[in-house]
């Protein structure tokens, strides 16, 4: 250690959680320019203290715990950060409530000519099927375009459903569905594919609005003690706007503050023709605190609207068996190839795999690659994993596929209870979420939000993640597969050290010298409460390579 040049950054009187396997609490933390330089303890001979100088800035933590950076494996910033700024229905759980906030929305905006926005929850409705009447009621003069918290559906009005020219002889996309009323009409429902019919027809939002919306998000994430995250799409995909001018003009300016791994949308309306267009897109994005190495590949829908892909059918309403085993985006053998010619290439692959058959389908494909080019170094990861086989639970440690959780769905909560369990039946649902079972097997685990699908705070996740219940459930409400549950510190290495290693960060994700100086101060050691009180604990101060980007009480 260098004790002749002072220390620009000092923090003294931890606790300072390491997530070092190998030294995994310290009390003191030394950062000169953006790398840590020493870790250790206040009271050690020749220690941190010697590094102090005149123009050290000094940390007292005075007891609150230090930590890595959190690291948001699967996030959408962008689409987030604009959503904030719409008709934003993330706050509600009714749909009176629904009903007041977009009509207030567009009576304060007469002269929008679209009143687009989202977040509502499908539970909200009976069967999760909002109708084109109940907006029509409230926006008769202009179309009305609102996606679901879930981003898997998108409710539309009267006047929407005209300017796409969607009748009872509308045929449904491939992808895709349109719910209709007994006499065949739509009903404004419209789910995965089908949202672009609309989609498609909403103004795009300007490049100053995009980049908006990213430097919003990138505010609430840095306060909930992200410093990192990984893009789950960049591209044009149905009704979603291009994220990346927003991202090269933050980078270009200078207000990029996060370091941001892209994965780049793979457009499942193409095939192996776009790859060459993906590389380019690599090179052209690649700079600074951005690199777009990693492909986003969505292989089914979810359990919600029966989209998500199984092994075998869901059930009805009456708990028969149907003849509906949802939708795989992608044809598996034409999965395997991409995968292997991704790999072949360097790429990264982000699956989106939530039922178990789409998770068979991906780890199929990763081990085709792993056949056909020997084991790279590309990390491959699944996301959501709502269902798995237990026959695939032992092949992520196998071909080296991470597991990355969204960890605050794995609790009951209506939308569990009422439109995913009783259309799963017993076994499969006591398959979802099988945290324990992967950590278990030695799977690499990573994590991440999905936001604006669910909140982007990562002490939340964390608290369902250990708890497997919602952090403001009632007392009555039971644990949900309680054999999944984690320790906290498994769960706060997967949102650190294992999303760092799925975002390729590799100097960044534990406290240790030579490493990134990306760094929180909780208000609070959450290892010394009670698990039940994890997600009452608060980010205080955000570091990304030494230099603060939040502070709580800051505008």
């Amino acid at each position: 250690m260098d004790t002749t040049t002072p220390a620009d950054l000092v923090f003294l009187s931890g606790p300072v959680h390491t997530v070092d396997p190998a030294r995994s609490r310290a009390s003191a933390v030394a950062v000169r320019g953006d790398r840590i330089v020493a870790v250790g303890h206040d009271g050690e001979r020749d220690g941190i203290r010697d590094l102090i100088g005149p123009g050290t800035e000094v940390v007292d933590l005075r007891g609150r715990l230090l930590i890595p950076g959190f690291q948001d494996a699967h996030v959408h910033p962008v689409g987030g950060g604009l959503e904030l700024g719409q008709c934003d229905l993330s706050a509600a759980v009714t749909a009176e409530a629904y009903r007041g906030l977009i009509h207030a929305y567009a009576t304060a905006r007469p002269d929008v000519p679209w009143i687009t926005g989202g977040g509502w929850s499908l539970e909200a409705f009976p069967g999760g099927m909002p109708t084109r009447e109940f907006l029509d009621a409230v926006v008769p003069d202009r179309p009305v375009f609102l996606v679901n918290r879930d981003h898997h559906g998108a409710w539309a009005n009267s006047r929407a459903l005209e300017r796409a020219g969607l009748t009872s002889r509308t045929p449904d996309p491939a992808d895709g569905r349109i719910e209709r009323d007994a006499a065949g009409e739509p009903t404004g429902m419209l789910q995965e594919g089908a949202m672009r019919l609309v989609g498609d027809l909403v103004p795009e939002p300007t490049l100053a609005e995009r980049t908006e919306g990213l430097l919003r998000a990138q505010r609430l994430l840095h306060g909930y003690g992200v410093t990192a995250w990984q893009d789950a799409m960049l591209g044009r995909a149905p009704g979603i706007a291009d994220a990346v001018p927003a991202y090269l003009a933050a980078r270009d300016d200078g207000t990029l503050t996060a370091r941001v791994t892209g994965a780049l949308w793979w457009d499942r309306a193409r095939g192996a023709e776009q790859i060459p267009e993906l590389i380019a897109r690599r090179e052209e994005l690649t700079g600074g605190l951005l690199r777009a190495t990693s492909v986003k590949i969505m292989q089914d829908g979810i359990a919600e609207n029966h989209t998500a892909a199984l092994l075998s059918p869901y059930l009805t309403a009456c708990g028969c068996q149907s003849d509906n085993s949802g939708i795989s985006f992608i044809d598996p053998e034409a999965l395997r190839a991409y995968v292997t010619e991704l790999d072949a290439e360097g790429f990264q692959v982000h699956f989106h795999a939530l039922g178990d058959r789409a998770v068979r389908e991906a780890l199929d494909a990763v081990e085709a690659a792993r056949s056909a080019n020997g084991r790279r170094d590309t990390r491959p990861h699944l996301a959501h994993l709502q269902v798995v086989h237990p026959d695939d639970i032992p092949r992520f440690r196998r071909l080296g596929a991470t597991a990355n959780i969204q960890a605050l769905w794995a609790a009951h909560e209506p939308q569990m209870d009422e439109l995913t369990i009783p259309f799963l039946g017993a076994q499969r649902a006591s398959w979802q979420y099988p945290f324990g079972d992967l950590l278990r097997s030695g799977a690499t685990l990573a994590a991440g939000s999905d936001w604006p699908v669910s909140s982007p705070d990562p002490l939340a996740a964390l608290h369902v993640a250990v708890n497997r219940r919602e952090p403001d459930a009632p007392p009555a409400t039971p644990v949900f597969l309680p054999e999944q549950r984690i320790d906290l510190g498994s769960a706060l290495a997967a949102y650190t050290a294992g999303s760092a290693y799925a975002n390729h960060l590799d100097d960044t994700g534990t406290i240790q010298p030579g490493k990134l100086a990306d760094l929180v101060v909780l208000d609070r050691d959450p290892f010394d409460g009670p698990d039940e009180e994890i997600a009452a604990t608060r980010v205080l101060q955000t570091f990304v390579g030494g230099r603060r980007v939040y502070a709580a009480g800051d505008a």
